[in-house]
């Protein structure tokens, strides 16, 4: 089956030399040019690609990534302009999965995307695996079907942030460097920094710590990196 991406941006130009691209892959693009239009196809459908672009028409980037992330964990890619790190921060704290910075080299996009792809099919894809639940304190994570429940209340987690925890659960009080973190989950040719690791362990601490200040499951070693207790 081929992969379908959704493709925002405001520049038509860009737009449409990115769609060419992908579909000379074999892969299924829509294209919108303004948030509001943009929120309304991810609602409507189910993508295994969001590139969408920071600055847009309507409601701009943060917001279409923070509403994408109120009802799915379909991997979403930011463009950002070149050496603004506040926007790479903040599309992070949002629930984007990766960013690209503007100008980019169209082999580029290419390159990352399928590398995303190929990292959330491999986490998704079980099916040779037996059921796997892990219960831990208040927490339950089911491996399967990617849910986590607190309290036996669903909680939504991005696909990073699964598989953060999840990594985490599976090896109890092993401390992993934010290097390794990265190396695992985002991949050895993730072009991004340390801090796209403590993001994202703030934004999981919000999701499944009574108080996220005093964390109950994942821990800091502090000089070293983060662990699960």
């Amino acid at each position: 089956m081929s992969k379908r991406v959704l493709v925002v941006d405001d520049e038509k130009l860009i737009v449409k030399g990115i769609k060419f691209s992908l579909e000379q892959d074999g892969m299924d693009v829509d294209c919108a040019y303004d948030g509001e239009e943009a929120l309304n196809l991810a609602k409507a459908n189910s993508y295994d690609m969001v590139l969408l672009d920071v600055m847009l028409p309507k409601m701009d980037g943060f917001e279409v990534c923070r509403s994408i992330r109120e009802f799915s964990d379909m991997p979403i890619v930011m463009l950002t302009a070149k050496g603004d790190d506040i926007d790479k921060i903040l599309g992070l704290e949002y629930g984007c999965d990766d960013y690209i910075t503007k100008p980019f080299n169209i082999l580029e996009v290419k390159a990352r995307i399928k590398a995303i792809m190929r990292r959330t099919t491999s986490s998704r894809v079980r099916e040779e695996d037996p059921s796997e639940v892990i219960e831990s304190g208040d927490l339950k994570l089911d491996c399967d079907s990617r849910q986590l429940f607190v309290l036996g209340k669903s909680v939504n987690l991005t696909a990073k942030e699964f598989d953060l925890l999840e990594l985490l659960v599976k090896h109890p009080n092993k401390v992993y460097s934010r290097e390794k973190l990265l190396e695992i989950i985002w991949g050895k040719d993730y072009p991004g920094d340390e801090r796209t690791v403590d993001v994202h362990v703030r934004r999981l601490r919000e999701k499944i710590e009574p108080n996220a200040s005093e964390p109950k499951y994942v821990h800091t070693k502090w000089g070293v990196g983060y662990y699960y207790a």
